[in-house]
């Protein structure tokens, strides 16, 4: 008995894709869509729900996460989504943040490939170092009180 292949992070390009073909209707293909704005169309095709896609760009970045095996990127709401190293921005469906620049590690496909190392899935976690929200860091200790 062959073992299986390891299963992939997760990227949005591999999750955030069109309807399947029905009778009489071919399939879509969303590979003229830019990866990052392809939540825009998901939410559409799969839940029905018209979001316009942001036109302007933030100042701020987004650190990129490995959450559950899935390439993550948390908006200020609350909201997260699947992002993808092929296109590094973010802008949220939910409560219309614009486009955020994404820092995904030097190397994502080294950080992917110790993913993979761990056979289950749940347990493929990664939290770039930088991060501040980063829960591997210890907490900086406040200044004592005199």
């Amino acid at each position: 008995m062959s073992t299986p292949p390891p299963i992939p992070v997760v990227r949005a390009e591999a999750y955030y894709k069109p309807r399947p073909a029905r009778p009489g209707r071919p399939a879509a293909s969303w590979d003229h869509i830019p990866v990052a704005e392809r939540i825009f169309h998901w939410y559409l095709a799969w839940l029905g729900r018209r979001v316009t896609p942001p036109t302007a760009t933030v100042s701020e970045f987004v650190y990129a996460r490995i959450d559950h095996n899935r390439w993550m990127a948390d908006c200020v709401c609350g909201n997260a989504q699947i992002v993808s190293p092929l296109d590094a921005r973010v802008a949220c469906p939910e409560c219309g943040y614009d486009w955020a620049t994404l820092i995904f590690p030097a190397d994502p496909e080294a950080v992917e490939a110790e993913m993979v190392a761990i056979p289950q899935t749940h347990l493929r976690t990664w939290w770039n170092p930088d991060d501040p929200r980063n829960p591997a860091e210890p907490p900086v200790d406040p200044e004592p009180v005199p």
